[in-house]
């Protein structure tokens, strides 16, 4: 399945049925009067979050959603049908803009998060509407209301609580499939990830998201690289785990550009918790561990903790910093891996 967060999509509401111009007629009723029904009210197009799904990849196929007109009126006093209704079923974080791409008309981070996102015209009244009694026979009705036609942006922001950040090759990857069931592509050369991977890691009985996006490199939030483009897929994290190569020459570096790149991309996101982790250290003896690790805590200003995803030394200490950041909120019991088989004869 590919993954695509950012499509447009064209919505029209129905329009609402026309009023009939209808009058009684049977034998031995000499004045029967109108009796021209109202016409239906046109389907609404709604936007609603559902589980499932974690990638806008639908849109892409089918971009026009219009729901149904209202059906007009007819005689005998009958009204019209109302139009159905149009769901546009989207995955959670999904937020809805205005043609501006600036615009927010509404953010769904919860499962079952309705919105209204253009109401179906109203049916005309018939002529049955208008009878008074200086006016009994009147031989007009009301056209139904046109429907509301609009352009709109749907942008995804994964629901994660722990975001991995990271120049390329880092070992944001290799940790994630070290550390939960997640299979994400891993190999020596930049850029092998392309797009952002989701996985469910667990740590004393308690389970989280971890979201693992394409690595940044410096320039990015001009455009280089991959650029900012999936930033904002952690901007919902409670707490961000920088991952720096320890057998990179330029580590100190390394953790400066990526630290520039979140101040450049403005917003909350270079104020969210951060942990970070001197990667990769299988590869160097205890003295280069030290001396990186002192050098690494010199310029981060805190602490800093070592890990190897590949051999997952001081995986579950990495856990445990970032389960005492997020909120006990978001988390959720680990299902017990072990289930009871159900006894065969």
């Amino acid at each position: 399945m590919k993954f695509l967060d950012l499509t447009k999509v064209y919505i029209r509401s129905g329009s609402g049925g026309g009023g009939a111009v209808s009058f009684r007629r049977e034998k031995f009723i000499e004045y029967g009067g109108p009796d021209g029904g109202d016409g239906g009210n046109g389907g609404s197009v709604w936007a609603e979050a559902v589980e499932g799904l974690n990638t806008l990849i639908d849109f892409r196929y089918q971009q026009h959603f219009f729901a149904d007109n209202g059906r007009p009126g007819m005689g005998s006093q009958r009204s019209g049908a109302n139009g159905e209704d149009k769901v546009l079923y989207v995955p959670v974080g999904t937020e809805i803009l205005d043609e501006d791409q600036e615009t927010l008309i509404a953010d769904l981070t919860t499962v079952g998060d309705r919105v209204l996102l253009a109401k179906g015209g109203n049916g005309g009244f018939g002529n049955l509407h208008f009878k008074s009694s200086t006016n009994q026979a009147p031989r007009r009705a009301n056209p139904g209301l046109e429907g509301i036609e609009r352009t709109l942006w749907l942008r995804l922001k994964l629901i994660a609580d722990a975001g991995l950040l990271g120049l390329p090759n880092a070992g944001k990857s290799t940790f994630l499939a070290a550390t939960s069931n997640a299979r994400p592509k891993i190999a020596d050369y930049p850029f092998t990830t392309l797009y952002p991977n989701l996985g469910v890691v667990g740590i004393d009985n308690v389970e989280f998201v971890v979201a693992d996006i394409p690595g940044l490199i410096e320039g990015a939030s001009e455009g280089r690289g991959l650029g900012d483009l999936f930033l904002g897929h952690v901007e919902r994290c409670a707490v961000l785990l920088h991952l720096v190569d320890g057998t990179s020459d330029t580590f100190l570096e390394d953790y400066k550009t990526i630290i520039g790149e979140l101040e450049a991309y403005g917003g909350e996101l270079a104020q969210k918790p951060r942990i970070t982790v001197l990667n990769k250290v299988d590869a160097l003896d205890e003295e280069e561990r030290d001396y990186f690790k002192d050098e690494l805590q010199r310029v981060s200003g805190g602490s800093v903790l070592l890990m190897s995803g590949v051999s997952r030394e001081g995986t579950d200490t990495v856990l445990r910093a970032l389960r005492a950041q997020i909120d006990d909120t978001r988390l959720r019991e680990k299902k017990s891996q072990e289930e009871p088989q159900k006894w065969q004869p």
